[in-house]
């Protein structure tokens, strides 16, 4: 099984669209009157979920019909967001066939079938023509891809010059301890390539980026655990609509390792703003 197959694996449950209707209904939702917003409990995957997303495209330039490229779009409520809130077309490329198939069916049931599309792909091997779009995004993806150099050279060749990339991470902020697995992204380190932020500066200046700017969100991160954990707590369990729908039955084991390994200082959620030149 090669790398790529071994990732799309980790994130594959099989029954995945009707899990998340099934939780849907589950919270009083109306299936046929579905709004983005409902989705952004599930379709989300990353720390900070929807404001994590929000906070991200307030770094960029965005506008009404300007052509995105989400890479690792999983469910694509990040995609899915550029549209409604800010009238983008977007093309999400994803690793898992699962999470392509049904952020489809997610995005045509909340009626923006027309301004997302989404596709089965490697983020080392886009496969567009260069000068494609006009800005692109990924949200806690490369903790997936080893061949980070590749990958950012590829994103850079389908970006017309001056296009915004921006990014939002899980980075390395100390390089003293090992980090605990399993957590939402892996189940051990043969896949996690979890590397700093000057690594990231590093390779985006040698495939054709500047870096405009750069913000560890730790403390955004913490805040959020503690936050869900209260809920959790109040209600007595966590609500029928989540993340753990996407991590499955280890889902409490992948978040406590994940605050363990923010809380030691380890890692944290990062944001970098760069610019195609």
């Amino acid at each position: 099984m090669t790398l790529e197959q071994s990732v799309a694996q980790h994130y594959t449950l099989g029954s995945l669209e009707r899990a998340i209707l099934d939780a849907l209904t589950a919270s009083g939702k109306d299936l046929d009157r579905l709004t983005p917003a409902d989705l952004a409990p599930v379709d989300e995957f990353h720390i900070g979920g929807r404001q994590a997303t929000a906070d991200l495209a307030a770094q960029m330039e965005t506008a009404a019909d300007l052509n995105l490229l989400d890479i690792g779009s999983g469910l694509g409520g990040a995609s899915r967001y550029f549209a409604q809130e800010h009238g983008c077309r977007v093309t999400g490329i994803d690793l898992t066939d699962e999470f392509v198939r049904t952020a489809e069916a997610l995005a045509k049931r909340v009626g923006l079938g027309n301004q997302v599309s989404y596709r089965q792909g490697s983020a080392v091997a886009l496969p567009f023509v260069p000068g494609s779009f006009d800005g692109a995004f990924m949200l806690h993806v490369g903790m997936n891809i080893e061949d980070k150099q590749r990958s950012f050279a590829e994103i850079r060749r389908v970006l017309k010059r001056g296009g915004t990339f921006a990014i939002y991470d899980v980075m390395r902020e100390s390089g003293e301890g090992e980090l605990s697995f399993p957590v939402p992204w892996a189940a051990s380190p043969e896949t996690s390539f979890v590397e700093g932020a000057p690594t990231y500066r590093r390779l985006l200046e040698s495939t054709g980026f500047e870096v405009e700017k750069e913000r560890s969100r730790r403390e955004f991160a913490i805040e959020f655990f503690r936050q869900m954990r209260a809920r959790a707590a109040e209600a007595g369990g966590p609500p029928p609509l989540g993340l753990h729908i996407l991590m499955g039955a280890s889902a409490p084991q992948k978040v406590a390792n994940m605050v363990d390994n923010l809380e030691r200082g380890l890692i944290a959620p990062t944001e970098i703003i760069a610019r195609a030149i």
